[in-house]
């Protein structure tokens, strides 16, 4: 059976009004006259008998506030005008599981035949909301092109919090991407650490009870959180594929087993000649698919499989095998990124069942993957792979060409498939984070991935060549945001943000400071690390600039913060180097200058998505740009280190001294016009 869904259009033009636009775009649009007009007076109605219909009402409802400021009523009654009706009784079956029809006249209704496609038309809404209150009338029948449309997080090399990972999984739904694997195991180079596999990074992110020293202690999820992480996916629309990637890339292991580690190839690789390798993997799979309330709750999981040393083919093969068979014991799907192409062998590998993510033609051959009857995802490495920062593969996808020129029928080695071929599930693309401790923060990561995530989605949705040109589509996905409720972009609600600080209001809320005279008016003083303000805005994604002024008294801590939000720290005094610096993501930086105590001094920060500069009394101080890691290889590997930093905003203060003037923009002011604020 065709993964491709094709479904017969109905309507031979889009009639009056036309498309309107969201991301990823309606496949059907017949355009009446007129607008639907969003109002307070509306209401959500749902059938109250139908669990799936409730809660598709109640997320929408929680949703359409975080958009509009209006909390609606949920209603089991018959649809007035203005209300927004959500029906699972679609009767034309043909568009299948994700199918939605979407119909505005003086009311909304959205129908489908299943809970993901009810879901997904609610997205449609809110995307709408979310620029205009104004909806133009016509009705949409929408469906996808492909059954996976997903994204592969490198969670191994580099911790993601949970937050960021429930975060994506709104963002991904939002726009109708609905497969988020989550690689949970990795490691560094070990040239990159000296050849010393002991000091080799490496980490495992699940709790574990059976091999206690397996969970890595720089960020781990406990069992549950995990668990309750793909039941918001669920909520959302969204499949979550844990991956723990062996039998090689799996040094964390190894280090908590020594025993299973390869002495041929590396301790990154498992020993497969060894029978304690199978019981020691198999039961760290068993803990988290075993019992009445397994870790592991979705459909698929993901084995890794992929470069393995080939001089070991024949057990490479065997232990995909049994690998296969036992994760399929507990009623999975597998998918695995493969390397058959690359160990070829006369062990057999079952491929009943099993999804093959295809990255390299080196490692999986496309056609020799169909011909041996593997379903696959389109994951090619050299056209959807983000390494940031590597120096190889991209930094950021090249959005134009892959709109342009790509789909989810271009595989690796541009083999082409036909429409409709049924080896073809869909397509992912991935995020890798190689170079560990290169300084790559999670917002960097977003700063990356967002953008293709607009791209993509489209390109995964619809398949088909796209009739809109590339720049139109990129100015209007401007006006499309990540969903409701976040702002992992950082965005400002305003082009420039002045606090004078004198005195409180909405947006300030003093605790243990006071206001004293300060350059202009007043100040804000505050008394050590209990002692701040809150502001409104949690933090300044890229690009921005900010300006204060700064007196601090010469009684201050070592790590005394100026500036804090729940992801970045700006330090008075950076560790005890008595610097002024920032903390983010487990990264410590410092510029090369102290502020002096007991007097006034203007500092502005300008942040962008390379890098991060310190202005002080209007000259350039520091320019945390192009710097480089320095590997001890063989190569001598240079590496550029990430000095990125989102500014925080949401408490100020933390350190003895004061602070005056306060203005954030979101642009990068030129020296000139820094220059002249003194």
């Amino acid at each position: 059976m065709s993964k491709k869904i094709n479904v017969s259009g109905k309507y031979t033009d889009e009639g009056t009004n036309p498309k309107p636009f969201i991301i990823p775009s309606l496949q059907e649009w017949y355009g009446d006259k007129g607008e639907y007009i969003f109002s307070s007076a509306i209401r959500i109605i749902a059938d109250a008998s139908s669990k799936e219909t409730m809660q598709a009402a109640t997320i929408l409802q929680k949703d359409i506030k975080e958009v509009t400021g209006l909390h609606l009523q949920i209603a089991d009654a018959k649809a007035q005008k203005g209300d927004i009706c959500l029906s699972l009784k679609e009767k034309d079956r043909s568009i299948g599981s994700e199918g939605y029809y979407f119909s505005v006249s003086d009311k909304i209704k959205i129908s489908a035949t299943a809970y993901q496609g009810l879901f997904w038309g609610t997205r449609t809404l809110l995307q709408l909301l979310s620029r205009s209150k104004n909806i133009p009338q016509g009705t949409a029948r929408d469906y996808p092109q492909f059954k996976v449309r997903g994204f592969v997080l490198d969670d191994g090399r580099k911790f993601f919090s949970l937050t960021f990972l429930r975060d994506y999984v709104k963002l991904l739904s939002y726009y109708k991407m609905n497969d988020f694997q989550i690689h949970l195991n990795d490691n560094g180079f070990n040239s990159f650490f000296g050849y010393n596999w002991d000091s080799t990074y490496s980490a495992f992110r699940l709790e574990n009870e059976s091999f206690p020293g397996l969970t890595a202690k720089d960020g781990s999820y406990t069992k549950q959180e995990f668990r309750d992480l793909q039941k918001l996916a669920d909520e959302y629309g969204v499949n979550i594929v844990p991956e723990i990637d062996v039998p090689a890339h799996s040094l964390a292991f190894t280090k908590a087993v020594p025993a299973i580690g390869s002495k041929e190839y590396g301790r990154d690789h498992l020993d497969l000649h060894n029978p304690l390798t199978d019981s020691v993997i198999q039961q760290v799979f068993r803990e988290y698919l075993e019992g009445p309330h397994p870790v592991f709750t979705g459909p698929a999981v993901n084995i890794g499989t992929d470069e393995y040393n080939k001089k070991d083919a024949e057990a490479y093969r065997a232990f995909t095998d049994r690998m296969i068979k036992f994760v399929q014991s507990y009623g999975k799907e597998v998918r695995m990124w493969g390397g058959l192409t690359w160990s070829p062998g006369k062990t057999p590998v079952r491929s009943k069942g099993v999804t093959i993510d295809i990255w390299s033609k080196d490692f999986s051959e496309p056609r020799e993957m169909k011909r041996l009857g593997f379903r696959q995802i389109s994951t090619p490495d050299a056209w959807l792979y983000i390494v940031p920062a590597a120096g190889y593969y991209y930094d950021y996808l090249d959005l134009k060409k892959l709109y342009n020129e790509w789909s989810p029928l271009v595989s690796v080695g541009n083999v082409h498939f036909k429409a409709g071929d049924p080896t073809i599930e869909g397509a992912a693309f991935a995020e890798w984070n190689d170079v560990v401790g290169n300084g790559v923060s999670e917002k960097d990561v977003n700063d990356r991935v967002f953008p293709a995530v607009q791209v993509l989605s489209q390109k995964m949705w619809n398949g088909n060549k796209p009739k809109m040109a590339f720049d139109a589509f990129k100015d209007s996905s401007l006006l499309v945001g990540e969903g409701p409720g976040l702002n992992i972009r950082g965005r400002l609600p305003d082009s420039t943000l002045y606090f004078s600080f004198d005195k409180a209001g909405k947006q300030i809320k003093t605790v243990n400071a006071s206001f004293v005279k300060g350059l202009k008016g007043h100040a804000l003083l505050f008394d050590g690390k209990n002692s701040y303000a809150e502001l409104l805005v949690t933090e300044a994604g890229y690009n921005y600039t900010v300006s204060f002024f700064i007196n601090p008294s010469g009684n201050n801590n070592d790590n005394a913060s100026i500036f804090s939000s729940p992801d970045a720290v700006l330090k008075l005094k950076q560790g005890n180097s008595g610097l002024m610096g920032f903390s983010r993501d487990g990264y410590n930086f410092s510029f090369n200058y102290a502020v002096p105590a007991n007097v006034w001094t203007h500092i502005v920060i300008a942040g962008t998505n390379k890098g991060t500069d310190l202005y002080v009394n209007g000259k350039l101080q520091d320019h945390l740009y192009d710097h480089f890691i320095q590997f001890h290889d063989k190569d001598s590997t240079k590496r550029r280190l990430v000095e990125t930093l989102f500014f925080p905003l949401q408490q100020v203060g933390g350190f003895n001294g004061k602070i005056d003037e306060l203005k954030i923009w979101n642009r990068v002011l030129s020296e000139t016009e820094i220059r002249n604020m003194n």
